[in-house]
C-alpha cells in the first residue's frame, strides 16, 4: 500500500518542562500554538525534551520555538544574577538548541517565540537580558503584563526595510508581552528588526534564510482577532510549505 502524499507541512514544536505536584517533570504545550499552526494550513507535531526529537525533526518542514521558563545564563557566558522566574530545565535548553542546530543544518524555516527568540540568541552565541526591570528600572512599559493574554498592550516599531515588515504590512504594531528577559547581545548574521519604546529588542531576523525570525511577544494568542499575527503564522507555514515541495 502507497503512502499518501502529505498536502500540509509538519511543523515540529518545542515544549515546556516542568516538575508536577507530584514530583514528576512533564513536558507540555499551551493549545493556542496548535490552533496558530492549524489556523495557517500547518499540521503542528510536538517534539518532546529527549535529544530523539532532532530526529523526528527532520521529517518535519518548519521549526517553531515557543516559550517558556529561563535559560541558565551559563548557556551565554554569565553567571546567575538571582533573578531567574522559573527553574531552568536543562533537558529543554539541550533539546531546543540541538533542534536549532538540525534545523540550520537543514536549512528549515526557523520561527521563535518568546523565550523562542531567546533560544536562537543563545544558540549563536549572542547573549540575554538576565531582567529586564533590573536592566531598565527607569522604563515604564510592562514587559510582563497582568491584562489577558489576547490583549495587546504596547507598541513595537518594526524597521521598514525588514522581512517582518512586509509580512506584517505595517512599521508599528501593538502586541502581547509575558517576559522579564530579553535578547541583549544578536548572534551572528541575525539582525534587529523590532523594538519596543524603552529599546528593549522585540525582534530579530536572519537575511538570506529561508524563513528565520523570532519575536519577543505571543502572536499565538493574537490571531483569533488581529492580522498581523494571524499574517506571522501564514508566512511561516507558507515558508515550511515551499521547504515540503522542495524536500519531499
Amino acid at each position: 500500500m502507497s503512502t499518501p502524499q502529505l498536502t500540509k507541512p509538519l511543523i515540529g514544536i518545542s515544549v515546556s518542562r516542568e516538575i508536577g505536584s507530584d514530583n514528576v517533570p512533564r513536558d507540555f504545550l499551551r493549545a493556542t500554538y496548535l490552533h496558530a499552526i492549524q489556523l495557517a494550513g500547518g499540521i503542528p507535531i510536538l517534539l518532546p525534551n529527549i535529544p530523539e526529537s532532532q530526529e523526528a525533526l527532520k521529517v518535519c518542514h518548519g521549526l517553531l520555538l515557543t516559550g517558556g521558563g529561563d535559560y541558565d545564563p551559563a548557556r551565554y557566558g554569565q553567571s546567575d544574577k538571582g533573578t531567574k522566574w522559573d527553574g531552568v530545565s536543562t533537558d529543554r535548553d539541550e533539546t531546543e538548541l540541538l533542534l536549532i542546530r538540525t534545523a540550520y543544518d537543514l536549512a528549515m524555516p526557523i520561527f521563535g517565540i518568546c523565550r523562542g527568540i531567546q533560544a536562537l540568541a543563545v544558540a549563536g552565541d549572542g547573549s540575554l537580558i538576565q531582567d529586564i526591570p533590573t536592566t531598565y528600572p527607569d522604563s515604564v512599559l510592562h514587559h510582563h503584563q497582568s491584562a489577558p493574554r489576547s490583549s495587546p498592550t504596547h507598541q513595537v516599531t518594526v524597521d521598514k526595510s525588514s522581512h517582518l515588515a512586509s509580512i506584517l504590512g505595517t512599521e508599528q504594531v501593538v502586541v502581547n508581552s509575558f517576559h522579564h528577559q530579553a535578547v541583549d547581545q544578536v548572534p551572528k548574521n541575525w539582525v534587529v528588526n523590532a523594538h519596543a519604546e524603552d529599546g528593549v529588542i522585540e525582534g530579530m531576523e536572519l537575511p538570506q534564510y529561508p524563513f528565520g525570525i523570532g519575536v519577543q511577544w505571543h502572536p499565538e494568542d493574537l490571531v483569533d482577532s488581529f492580522q498581523e499575527a494571524r499574517q506571522l503564522f501564514i508566512a511561516f507555514v507558507q515558508a515550511a510549505r515551499q521547504y515540503q515541495e522542495a524536500n519531499d
